[in-house]
């Protein structure tokens, strides 16, 4: 006897399954329908450029493997703010090759490399002569990199499970840590006050608020998985899960850059072997872009070396012409403020402008041959400026 009720059943478990098929088809071929077309409010961005509409319709419907990171979430702050030169980032590995399309081009002419360039990384402190010279009025130099270990998204887009991840295999790592390299991780989450104020004393603690970092997803779950280690002469620092999985820092008093370059070497290559020993994993290097990082203006080296040094003829001179020499010796002049700080005094902040396209070694050397330059002829300047 023929049964309505089973073939009915029969039909509808035969129309989920092919529904179900081309829905996983739809979405594992990033097939999607594209979202409206944003309005970017940083008009004059690397953003605005090569995010066209046409762009936006073929990669907007992207969603990355690894932290399940879009391009709307990569371009937040060029549509939130008015203000960015570049106004992306990354949320893991494979956002800069889901959306290779806008990330490619726009590294490119950031860093001013070739479509086929490729990086190359050189730690060995033997090859840079000389150092800053000890006559000159150096307050402190200070050398980072950022680090992300393969295997879990970035800052942006890590996800919460991720970043404790991220958190518990440093830590466990760190406690190895011997030598002068040997110290303490403390995490935010739960932080002791006086451990804080001491952290905030000594100026290594880093805190939320940046509307930038908030707006790119950076600050989501704050202060969970976050922390930092320092070594006890508190010369060799490791922020954990701020805009980088790991910022790497060797620092101290005076002009010693070589010395401090040499801790930082030593320093990155213990990270790496304890989380290697630890987990298996690896920092992530591309071929091309080498160190991966949140923020393509970061990728290559992702290290910045500066010092902190007294320029009062170069001040008086007029900051716009520091600017400009600056530029020609292929540094970068701050206020000892930051990024975004001004300028106070004649105390100016001296990095290395280059990130990608160059060693480590090169930049280090750059800023070392820069930094005498500069002070030399501050020496000149002031006798002009009758100081």
């Amino acid at each position: 006897q023929f049964d309505k009720s089973k073939t009915k059943q029969w039909y509808q478990r035969r129309v989920r399954g092919v529904l179900n098929y081309y829905t996983n088809y739809y979405y594992k071929s990033n097939l999607r329908m594209s979202a409206p077309f944003p309005e970017i409010k940083s008009t004059h961005s690397l953003v605005a450029k090569y995010v066209t509409k046409e762009v936006w319709d073929k990669l907007s419907g992207i969603t990355t493997k690894t932290a399940g990171f879009t391009l709307a979430k990569a371009i937040a702050c060029a549509v939130d703010f008015d203000n960015q030169h570049c106004g992306i980032y990354a949320g893991d590995w494979d956002s800069y090759k889901d959306f290779a399309a806008v990330f490619d081009p726009l590294i490119q002419e950031y860093h001013g490399i070739s479509a086929d360039a490729k990086h190359t990384s050189d730690m060995d402190s033997t090859k840079i002569t000389g150092n800053v010279n000890p006559a000159a009025p150096v307050h402190s130099t200070r050398i980072r990199v950022g680090r992300s270990i393969d295997g879990y998204g970035l800052s942006p887009g890590i996800t919460q499970e991720q970043r404790v991840g991220v958190e518990k295999l440093f830590s466990a790592a760190s406690s190895k840590f011997s030598g002068d390299l040997a110290g303490t991780y403390y995490p935010l989450a739960g932080m002791d006050e006086a451990v804080r104020q001491q952290l905030v004393d000594d100026h290594f603690l880093f805190v939320s608020g940046d509307r930038n970092l908030q707006v790119a997803g950076m600050e989501r779950d704050w202060p969970e998985g976050r922390g930092i280690f320092h070594n006890t002469e508190k010369t060799f620092l490791v922020w954990v899960n701020e805009e980088d999985q790991l910022r790497i820092i060797s620092m101290e008093k005076g002009g010693d850059v070589l010395g401090v370059f040499k801790r930082l070497a030593k320093g990155i290559q213990t990270v790496g072997d304890s989380v290697k020993e630890e987990s298996g994993k690896e920092f992530m290097l591309d071929e091309k872009y080498g160190y991966v990082h949140s923020c393509p203006t970061n990728l290559g080296t992702g290290m910045r070396a500066s010092v902190h040094i007294d320029l009062p003829g170069w001040t008086a001179n007029g900051v716009d012409t520091l600017k400009a020499r600056c530029e020609e010796l292929c540094l970068q002049p701050r206020g000892t403020r930051g990024e975004s700080g001004g300028q106070t005094g004649h105390t100016y902040d001296i990095s290395n402008k280059h990130r990608l396209g160059y060693s480590e070694v090169q930049l280090v050397q750059t800023m070392i041959d820069g930094v005498n330059k500069l002070y030399e002829e501050d020496l000149e300047l002031q006798k002009k400026h009758g100081m």
